[in-house]
């Protein structure tokens, strides 16, 4: 089934599926029967290579599977797209991952025939997805070719999973993998309350478990997904939470380490955005030195420059001659917004 701290959904989503019981567990409830029907789902074992591309890892997560299906080798692509909106061109990257597999078993492992490869999505949002879910249907007038031309045009269809419109009542499997469709299911808004109560039902899921200590560990991990994802929560609403796992957990004393150590983490992520307000008004002060002499905007691009290395990331050349050919009102937005970047790639958006 194709399914770092670089994106809290991608470490979420690999570390909750990269557990055979729960891969296990989706495909028993989510894929159509007449797939699982003819799946040996003792038979998956994950795969440990990624054919996704590294420009696409901040909007995707895989993970892949290898299965018997009705008793062929065969494989299981899992694509979770997690910045939540339709994607069109979505159907091309799975053909890419689909060409990346079989290109890897012709000319690495020498297998003279393709093993079946089934693409799956899953999807959260406020949004519908509209798009086509077949290649065919993007290919102007494929419908209406007869059968004989349409044998000479590549086709092929995904599962789409769209977690966004289940009840509690639907969302079915083993207790991590409820607790990872409800938090996606949920968090499509951006009230922290949802945060709140999915983190109290997750407790509640995690207690149904038979080994505890798997309970725990996933706890830690669901925890660092919410803390570090949901910037709305405060230091009293993490209180709150360590207050009702010690009231409603039976290991929650023990919780209350872990817990702090999540503190301690905001803490250096509160420290680190503060470290980047006090840079940038020593920045802004050196830069409105330095517009004494050489302008408004050229103290503004110093500025800018001086920040992005200092707290981001060195930056490439070409980088650094497009941010010196920006205007004062990108340079002002840019510096405003500094401490929310993460990567250069989130500051290019800015750039005109």
């Amino acid at each position: 089934m194709i399914v770092t701290f670089q994106n809290p959904h991608d470490k979420f989503f690999k570390e909750t599926f990269s557990n055979v019981e729960v891969a296990k567990s989706f495909i028993q409830h989510y894929l159509p029967t007449s797939i699982v029907n003819l799946i040996d789902t003792e038979s998956i074992q994950p795969q440990k290579d990624s054919f996704i591309s590294k420009e696409l890892r901040e909007y995707f997560s895989d993970l892949l599977f290898q299965v018997k299906l009705n008793e062929t080798e065969a494989y299981l692509h899992l694509l979770f797209e997690h910045k939540s909106y339709p994607s069109k061109t979505i159907v091309f990257q799975l053909l890419r991952y689909m060409i990346e597999i079989w290109e890897a078993k012709l000319e690495k492992e020498k297998q003279k025939e393709l093993p079946i490869i089934i693409p799956v999505v899953i999807f959260h949002s406020e949004r519908k997805w509209t798009y086509p879910k077949n290649l065919g249907d993007m290919v102007q007038g494929f419908d209406a070719f007869p059968e004989d031309i349409k044998q000479y045009i590549p086709d092929f269809a995904y599962i789409l999973f769209d977690v966004s419109n289940y009840d509690d009542e639907e969302i079915k499997g083993i207790a991590q993998l409820k607790i990872i469709l409800t938090f996606f299911r949920d968090l499509t808004t951006k009230n922290k309350q949802n945060s709140i109560k999915a983190v109290k039902r997750s407790i509640y899921y995690l207690q149904q478990l038979e080994d505890q200590a798997t309970a725990i560990q996933y706890l830690e991990t669901l925890l660092r997904y919410v803390f570090h994802l949901d910037r709305q929560l405060t230091k009293a609403d993490f209180h709150d939470m360590i207050n009702y796992v010690e009231s409603s957990y039976s290991e929650g004393s023990e919780m209350v380490m872990t817990l702090a150590d999540l503190f301690r983490d905001e803490g250096k992520r509160e420290g680190i955005k503060e470290g980047k307000k006090e840079g940038m008004q020593e920045g802004m002060h050196k830069g409105i030195q330095e517009g004494l002499a050489k302008g408004k905007t050229q103290a503004l691009t110093s500025t800018v420059i001086r920040l992005l290395t200092k707290f981001v990331a060195p930056l490439p050349e070409e980088l650094n001659q497009q941010i010196q050919k920006q205007d004062t009102e990108t340079l002002e937005a840019i510096i405003e917004h500094i401490d929310e970047f993460d990567t250069l790639n989130q500051v290019k958006k800015y750039l005109k």
